[in-house]
């Protein structure tokens, strides 16, 4: 978590419903009882101080000089931090997203973990039927000779940077928290909501007056 952010002024310690936003995806970590210990990467002092008196038990890892540009790849961050914080499994996930949910996180994990032999890392999409097109006017998942109605179409999966769950092995050897034989797992549009701009801001605050942390 950075202390600075360009689009939504300090965001991640904005207050959503009357807490700091990532007091909203710590605590839905802290309940899943599959994660043994949470982790807060951040060059953030007030983040850090913040989350020590709120969750005594998650361990802060101060971010390193070399990683703070908004350009550095976020690979490159779980590197230092798997160095620092050695488990069988990681779970990653970005307090932007306050609108996900312990029980998803739970059952994401248990999905994984079931199927531990087939797949060697897992990240949530949120699948979308709507036309798509490139920017050179090419269609994606659909043909423009058969106007099918938007619920007839095939899924594509959009990557919403919500959940990953990946081995240290994988990450090292990759560079890549992606592994060859990912898990796709589908959240719902309104729980995958990201924070990126205000316009975000506003749809997650009205998601979240109306729902709280179960929209």
């Amino acid at each position: 978590m950075r202390h600075t952010s360009e689009r939504v002024r300090g965001k991640n310690y904005r207050p959503l419903g009357g807490r700091p936003l990532f007091h909203h995806i710590v605590r839905a970590l802290l309940d899943c009882p599959h994660i043994d210990q949470v982790v807060i990467d951040t060059d953030s002092e007030t983040i850090a101080s913040d989350a020590q008196a709120a969750f005594p038990s998650v361990r802060i890892v101060e971010r390193p000089a070399h990683l703070l540009g908004g350009d550095v790849p976020m690979n490159d961050i779980l590197l230092n931090d798997i160095a620092q914080a050695p488990a069988d499994l990681y779970v990653q996930s970005h307090s932007t997203n306050p609108l996900l949910r312990s029980t998803t996180i739970t059952e994401a994990l248990e999905a994984f973990l079931r199927a531990r032999d087939r797949y060697d890392s897992l990240f949530t999409v949120t699948p979308l039927q709507t036309r798509l097109w490139t920017a050179d006017g090419q269609a994606i998942n659909h043909d423009p000779e058969v106007l099918l109605r938007t619920q007839d179409l095939p899924p594509v999966m959009e990557e919403n940077s919500c959940l990953y769950v990946f081995e240290g092995d994988t990450l090292r050897r990759r560079r890549n928290r992606i592994g060859e034989r990912p898990l796709l797992y589908p959240l719902s549009p309104e729980e995958a909501w990201d924070i990126d701009d205000e316009s975000d801001w506003a749809v997650v605050e009205a998601l979240y007056a109306r729902h709280g942390e179960h929209a």
